[in-house]
């Protein structure tokens, strides 16, 4: 017993230490936030990023149940002014896990690692109240969210879900479908740990193809996507490099990938497939 509580505690507080120097790096202070005027500008902070004034992402009341149920609402402040925001709440079982539900950063502190820094924060405060999983969920078209969530921070995909929220219609989603791919973190992981001081390491599809992987969807020379076989032992998928540009540009072709990447990553987890890792390059790597 003696062992397994020293194992513990180290974790807790390296968790801790990770989290003091990703905000230090960052140049920002990560903390709870408090009060009627704090949550305030979280929901204009997330109403900014998503551009949904009108219809914020969040709402000041619901932010102010969160907190007052001992659920995690977190901001990052640049000398005292909101950069960037999380937002979680507890789930089954009860006690045990977090569903993170919504994070981001102002476009001013962007390229500084502040997202790092918020998720390290939300992982020491998670641990410390003995919860060992975090989940949440991103849209597998977003290739710079897929390598943050799978590499940088060495979370797990565990099931695709279709049009999760159904429309969205905001400056970020576009009017496509909601896919989501949900992730668990698991807090003790080796991986995590590692991820946690800067070791996350992603696939290289380079190297999968050299050893026999087999292309599930390719990218067209016109940038389109273009379905291939399912039926390898690894598997590579790809996704456009800037999604949320294409919503814009090609709302046609972008809504082409939303349903080839549905259908290479079900088709291939159809057959018993995971996703186990993600070339920065724009691969998924499904085993």
């Amino acid at each position: 017993m003696t062992g397994t509580r020293a194992t513990a505690d180290s974790v807790l507080d390296g968790a801790g230490s990770a989290a003091e120097a990703a905000a230090r790096a960052s140049g920002v202070v990560v903390r709870e936030l408090a009060g009627i005027a704090e949550l305030t500008e979280a929901v204009v902070l997330f109403a900014t990023i998503w551009g949904r004034s009108a219809n914020p992402p969040v709402t000041i009341e619901l932010l102010r149940a969160f907190t007052k149920a001992g659920n995690y609402v977190a901001g990052a402040f640049d000398t005292g002014r909101l950069v960037g925001a999380c937002v979680g709440f507890f789930h089954a079982p009860a006690g045990g896990a977090l569903h993170s539900h919504i994070a981001g950063v102002s476009p001013t502190a962007a390229g500084r690692k502040v997202g790092f820094a918020l998720k390290l924060h939300q992982r020491a405060w998670a641990l410390s109240r003995g919860v060992s999983e975090i989940a949440w969920t991103f849209d597998p078209l977003v290739a710079r969210n897929a390598y943050f969530n799978l590499v940088k921070l060495a979370a797990r995909p565990v099931e695709y879900l279709p049009d999760f929220y159904g429309p969205m219609s905001d400056a970020i989603n576009g009017d496509a479908a909601s896919d989501r791919l949900l992730v668990r973190w698991r807090l003790r992981d080796s991986a995590v740990v590692l991820a946690g001081l800067g070791g996350g390491v992603g696939a290289v599809a380079e190297d999968e193809i050299a050893a026999g992987a087999t292309v599930a969807l390719g990218i067209a020379e016109d940038g389109g996507p273009v379905p291939g076989r399912l039926d390898g032992a690894v598997s590579l998928v790809a996704v456009p490099s800037d999604i949320e540009t294409l919503r814009t540009t090609a709302p046609d072709l972008a809504r082409r990938w939303r349903i080839a990447v549905r259908d290479a990553l079900t088709g291939l987890a159809a057959g018993g497939g995971r996703i186990d890792g993600f070339d920065r390059a724009g691969w998924y790597v499904v085993r």
